[in-house]
């Protein structure tokens, strides 16, 4: 028998060819479509999803259209919003999330939906346009209030926001959201995408995987790792006490929240410019504790076990920070992420070929069936 070699975890192993997103662990770099990430960040969400959907940047009235086009998908379907107000208000956001998104095409009346090009970008545009307003409706709904219509004027960013929190953001709030959802919007072939591009894969529509993209960042070991940092802040309590809870979870071989990457060996690329946004919220709110317990565990972390905080260390001050409540972090990373998911259904269904991999069997062999009469 030809000798297998099993990769667990498919560490390393290269599924296919992409033109989305370079990562550079060893030099702690990422670009999307050759624009290192420390540039783009200059820009907007807006500029940068049309980037990665379209693998150039958009010249200014293209820019303009792109957010028009956003802003006419935003507004959720009337049937949905009635269905969301029907679920149990303790529901967690990303099953709503993920329950609202299967239902949009069910609520066009539309049981085939075609995987043309066209189509696709159509669906991609419905789905980054509504995310926010799913999320942000869900907030309000479970909290006994109306859902809050998107603006038209406002950005992708601002929107977010303020059909959250029923106020117009100010513009640190606003940029820092911003960056946030720039820095989230793709990161290679991470466990959400790589499903998302396995069912895309059978030529399901782009409402199917994404749904289960949705359901592969709901795990804590991919998208809940911001959540479990800031549960961990709010435990600890004060920053006098991280060295000692850190030295304790450590000796007790626990793993601490928002550190190490299975890719990067150097500090997380978009952890820099978190950091720099925890400590501008902080400054403006008159409060910058959450950001120096962290910058507190970031280097307590790094001396007593030489790991790196991820991207998700510092989001977790920087949301805490703008008023987005914990269990909405993950929701507010797929707000961002449905960018590069749909970049990646689209280039999967450019060049397709279905995803069917192996695996070497270490079960029995040759057992003998015996019937059931005859079983002790």
């Amino acid at each position: 028998m030809t000798t297998q070699t099993v990769t667990k975890g498919l560490e390393g192993v290269i599924a296919a060819e992409s033109a989305v997103c370079l990562i550079d662990g060893e030099a702690g770099e990422l670009s999307y479509r050759g624009y290192d990430i420390h540039d783009l960040v200059q820009g907007s969400f807006e500029e940068t999803v049309f980037l990665l959907w379209n693998d150039r940047l958009p010249a200014k009235r293209e820019l303009e259209e792109f957010r028009a086009d956003l802003a006419r998908h935003r507004p959720l379907d009337d049937r949905l919003i009635t269905f969301m107000k029907g679920l149990p208000a303790e529901a967690a956001p990303m099953d709503v999330l993920r329950t609202v998104v299967s239902a949009i095409p069910v609520s066009k009346g539309v049981s085939q939906i075609e995987t043309d090009e066209a189509s696709v970008k159509e669906a991609a545009m419905d789905l980054t346009a509504q995310f926010p307003t799913i999320v942000a409706a869900w907030e309000r709904i479970r909290s006994g209030e109306e859902p809050i219509a998107p603006d038209p004027e406002l950005s992708h960013a601002a929107n977010y926001l303020y059909m959250m929190r029923g106020e117009r953001p100010g513009p640190v709030a606003e940029r820092a959201m911003d960056v946030a959802l720039i820095l989230h919007a793709e990161h290679g072939f991470n466990a959400s995408t790589f499903s998302a591009r396995v069912t895309s894969a059978t030529v399901t529509d782009v409402y199917t995987a994404v749904t289960s993209a949705i359901g592969t960042l709901k795990g804590p070991l991919h998208g809940g790792a911001n959540e479990g940092v800031i549960k961990n802040l709010l435990e600890i309590g004060d920053i006098d006490k991280v060295e000692e809870w850190v030295r304790q979870k450590l000796a007790a071989k626990e793993k601490i929240m928002g550190f190490g990457h299975r890719v990067y060996r150097t500090m997380d690329p978009r952890a820099v410019h978190l950091r720099k946004l925890s400590q501008e919220l902080g400054e403006e709110a008159g409060t910058t504790k959450w950001y120096e317990m962290s910058v507190k565990m970031m280097e307590a972390v790094k001396e007593q076990k030489g790991l790196n905080p991820n991207v998700d260390f510092f989001s977790a001050s920087t949301y805490y920070t703008m008023g987005i409540p914990t269990d909405l972090f993950t929701p507010t990373f797929a707000v961002s992420r449905i960018a590069g998911w749909s970049a990646h259904i689209m280039e999967q269904l450019a060049d397709n070929r279905l995803i069917r991999p192996r695996s070497r069997y270490i079960g029995h062999k040759d057992l003998e069936y015996v019937p059931v009469e005859k079983r002790q």
